[in-house]
């Protein structure tokens, strides 16, 4: 049945690229969905309060936040019933310690062992099932980001460049550029921040690597024949403001709420505030920090966002909101987060809650001192 889903898709992805001459604003996708479980579990509310390893994603202006450390990040999870991988490493090395630090980050986001069933049927109308191979769908990211603390006490700026590549087995591949920007200000117990991803639109070129006897396949099966095209990843802007509140005698309990903004320039959305030019949609998340001991931290975590509207099967319109929650611990040099995440989708509208698909999310972060001179 999985296989069949695939299948049904990949053709469908045929027919959508067979469009030259139309230059699509839906992209890149795959760089939304978020890292780390500390993110996913607080449904991306990090703009404000990120400041380690993952600011690669968040908010490069957070990477000042990097003490006397080299930190490396990995994160696997699955999606759509094991059917989606999705893994990313990243680490981040500061030059001057809270002043200037530099960062790498890789993305995948893959569906494996597909299978081609092109050459299925046989000139003759019989059906060879040797005729079957497989191919694998992958989308990847190659990012360098830069982050600087300014004179301005608390505030830092960051940014990242980003190569993008993406493959449909033998048939297509796409290579893209683009840049993102970032900002944080910290105010006593505020955090600020502002990201803007793809502020020059990110342009993915799509090249199609069809034999003439794919392409036969495909006209005979009514099947438009896929040509070169061109995506573009609009603008999108995040502003988010945190409060870290810390309490208890001995000041080991933290808890820090935050909010983020979304503009898109993508056309009206399913969001919040559906707009044109601009649509805007928010998320929220919290995280509770518990200090036991040196080195050691223990953390809880919720959040709320993917608000959409849709229509019941009562007809009623209802909105949807997807929940995540998490939980992650710290000794020492490592620090391990998990994450719940709901993936809700329209076909979930009889619920407020959206009671879409979870999948579960794990990251590590390491973090390795330098020694001192």
């Amino acid at each position: 049945m999985k296989k069949t889903i695939l299948l049904t898709a990949f053709l469908g992805l045929l027919k959508l690229t067979s469009f030259a001459q139309v230059v699509r604003t839906y992209s890149n996708d795959f760089l939304n969905i978020g890292v780390g479980a500390r993110g996913l579990a607080m449904s991306n509310a990090q703009v404000a309060s990120t400041s380690d390893v993952y600011s690669n994603y968040y908010n490069p202006a957070g990477l000042v936040g990097i003490t006397n450390t080299f930190q490396l990040a990995f994160m696997h999870s699955e999606y759509f019933a094991g059917i989606g991988q999705y893994d990313y490493l990243a680490a981040a090395v500061p030059l001057v310690p809270n002043k200037r630090v530099i960062g790498f980050s890789i993305y995948r986001f893959g569906v494996d062992n597909i299978p081609n069933t092109l050459f299925l049927v046989n000139p003759d109308g019989s059906i060879n099932y040797n005729n079957i191979t497989s191919f694998s769908t992958a989308d990847y990211a190659f990012m360098f980001h830069y982050a600087q603390a300014l004179p301005v006490e608390g505030l830092s700026i960051g940014g990242s460049v980003k190569v993008i590549y993406r493959q449909i087995g033998s048939f297509a591949k796409a290579f893209g550029f683009g840049i993102d920007a970032g900002a944080q200000y910290e105010y006593k117990k505020w955090h600020f921040g502002l990201m803007a991803r793809d502020i020059t639109g990110t342009f993915d070129a799509w090249t199609m690597s069809f034999t003439d006897a794919q392409k036969q396949v495909l006209l005979q099966t009514n099947n438009a024949l896929p040509s070169n095209s061109l995506e573009i990843t609009t603008p999108h802007v995040i502003l988010g403001a945190a409060y870290e509140a810390v309490m208890g005698k001995k000041k080991n309990f933290t808890i820090l709420p935050e909010i983020n903004i979304s503009l898109s320039t993508d056309g009206k959305e399913n969001v919040l505030i559906p707009a044109k030019p601009v649509s805007i949609d928010m998320n929220a998340g919290l995280e509770l920090k518990y200090l036991p001991g040196k080195d050691i931290g223990l953390y809880l975590r919720a959040g709320a966002g993917n608000i959409q509207r849709a229509t019941n099967e009562q007809g009623k319109k209802v909105v949807i909101v997807s929940p995540n929650i998490g939980a992650g611990i710290h000794i020492k040099i490592i620090s391990i987060d998990y994450a719940l995440t709901n993936l809700s989708t329209l076909s979930d509208a009889g619920s407020r809650s959206g009671g879409g698909l979870y999948s579960n999310v794990i990251s590590v972060r390491l973090d390795i001192t330098k020694k001192q001179k």
